[in-house]
């Protein structure tokens, strides 16, 4: 199998890109991802329950008429002997309960915007993920690419020394080896390449799949360590203040069921027309509070806090977790980049362009050459491999703090 061969196997990429920045992926998703719009639709459901909480009670219009007969002595006149009521009753909400039932409303709808910005976050969290995941394939599959080029110049070289006699053609067929390795290679390459664009423009909620050009470099050098600020993740994190929201509306909802308990007045006014005579009719009802004391609601709501209490202690002993493997995680790779990966990098390269020189001085042998070419290969493969993984580790290391991904 030839190298040219193997080359035509690998998918070209189109010529018209799509550029696409770490922003713009984000900001994309964010306006096409359905989960957005569900979670914004559900704010508004929550509004439409604050407004209705706010409404008034209507009053009630009554007609009534008593005392019609029919068939029976003395002769019946309707409008002389039946007793005819119109009035208007109302009930008057009292201890508050309008204002209660409202603020629970409100707590409804501070809690679905949190849900929402949850929501969003994980979104642009994933779509960062992916983001780095793309264009750390693409530029790893660059780089065997380029590596192709080298090979196809190391054979011409070969060739024609063999075409000069100055060479075994053995050792020609080695070089060949060798460079069919790396095709096939590049080709699991592009493949990857392929996959993650796909993936990262599925998260990013798209129906076309564009090629992609990746506008952030992998290996740009603008990351640092940061602090690792625990307090500030518990006060940024969406998931510890739904926690702490939770406890606010468990709250409101116990002084709603403090004052459901007390009794609301009816207050009824009207119009009553008995024996042919006009009259005014008022009176007040309201319930007698010695049974139903909405006891047992009180009960559950004063337990839906401590519920709520310890909910937010576990997800704070999370979100502390979280936040200290997530750094911990980037420190490690951080320090290894700088300390290990990259002189190992500098090496290979410097001990490959050593032996390739060496090699057509006739200082050394073709294994050697080949074996320093692969090693450098190697190397700078598993070098960008690890910048993907720093970045994605930057990237969890931000969700877990609260800050915006990068």
């Amino acid at each position: 199998m030839s190298v040219k061969w193997l080359m035509a196997a690998i998918p070209a990429l189109a010529l018209a890109q799509t550029r696409l920045s770490l922003t713009d992926a984000i900001n994309q998703a964010l306006t096409a991802n359905q989960l957005i719009s569900a979670a914004a639709e559900r704010v508004t459901v929550a509004e439409g329950m604050r407004r209705q909480a706010d409404l008034l009670p209507n009053p009630r219009l009554v007609l009534q008429s008593e005392n019609t007969r029919l068939f029976s002595p003395p002769p019946f006149v309707f409008w002389r002997d039946t007793d005819n009521f119109v009035y208007l009753q109302n009930t008057f909400e009292t201890w508050g309960k309008r204002a209660r039932r409202t603020e629970l409303a409100q707590q409804a709808v501070d809690r679905a915007g949190l849900e929402r910005e949850l929501v969003r976050r994980q979104i642009a969290g994933g779509v960062a993920q992916g983001y780095w995941a793309a264009a750390g394939s693409r530029r790893l599959y660059s780089l065997f690419q380029e590596n192709q080029r080298t090979f196809a110049q190391i054979i011409v070289y070969h060739e024609s020394r063999v075409k000069e006699g100055a060479m075994a053609e053995a050792d020609l067929l080695r070089v060949r080896l060798e460079a069919d390795r790396l095709a096939i290679a590049t080709n699991i390459a592009a493949l990857e390449a392929d996959r993650t664009r796909v993936q990262l423009l599925r998260v990013m909620g798209q129906t076309v799949f564009p090629e992609l050009e990746f506008t952030e470099p992998v290996e740009k050098p603008d990351l640092d360590l940061p602090a690792m600020d625990v307090a500030g993740a518990l006060e940024r994190r969406p998931e510890a203040r739904l926690a702490r929201q939770a406890i606010q509306q468990a709250g409101a909802a116990l002084r709603l069921q403090q004052v459901a308990g007390k009794p609301n007045v009816d207050a009824v006014f009207g119009y009553k027309r008995t024996a042919a005579l006009d009259t005014l009719l008022g009176g007040v009802q309201l319930d007698l509070p010695l049974f139903n004391r909405n006891q047992g609601n009180v009960f559950a709501a004063t337990a839906g806090i401590r519920a709520a209490e310890r909910d937010r202690a576990a997800v704070e002993a999370l979100i502390r977790a979280e936040v200290q493997a997530a750094w911990h995680d980037y420190e490690i790779r951080f320090r290894q980049i700088a300390i290990s990966l990259q002189p190992l990098l500098e090496k290979a390269r410097e001990t490959a362009r050593i032996a390739n020189a060496a090699y057509r001085e006739a200082g050394v042998d073709l294994l050697r050459l080949l074996d320093a070419e692969r090693v450098r290969i190697e190397a700078e493969a598993q070098y960008y491999r690890y910048l993907v993984e720093l970045r994605q580790s930057r990237v969890a290391l931000d969700i877990a703090m609260g800050l915006e991904p990068r």
